[in-house]
C-alpha cells in the first residue's frame, strides 16, 4: 500500500510541474521559463498581448515575428496553450 501511496504522490507532483501555462495570461517569468522562449520573444509577445489578447494559435503565430508552427509545436509541448487550447498543426495539403 505504501508503495502505491508513493506512485500517487510522484505521479501528482510531476503532472503539476507541467501544468498549462495560457499566453494570455503569462507573466514576463512565466514565459522566460519555457524552453525555446527567452527574454527577446517574451518581450515579442508581451508587446503584442498589449494590442489584445491572442485568439487562438494562428492569431499568435501570425502577430508574434519568429513563431512559426514548429516552435509553437514546441511551446504546446511544454504546457503552453492559447485560450486553453494546445497547438495543433494545419493538416498537409493533398497532392
Amino acid at each position: 500500500m505504501f508503495k502505491k501511496s508513493l506512485a500517487l504522490v510522484v505521479l501528482m507532483s510531476a503532472l503539476s510541474c507541467h501544468a498549462a501555462l495560457d499566453i494570455n495570461q503569462a507573466t514576463e517569468a512565466e514565459l522566460d521559463s519555457i524552453r525555446g522562449i527567452g527574454p527577446g520573444t517574451s518581450g515579442k509577445i508581451l508587446l503584442e498581448r498589449k494590442k489584445g489578447n491572442f485568439k487562438d494559435w494562428n492569431d499568435f503565430i501570425t502577430r508574434v515575428q519568429g513563431i512559426a508552427e514548429i516552435k509553437a509545436a514546441n511551446f504546446s509541448g511544454e504546457g503552453v496553450t492559447v485560450n486553453g487550447a494546445v497547438f495543433k498543426a494545419a493538416p498537409a495539403a493533398k497532392k
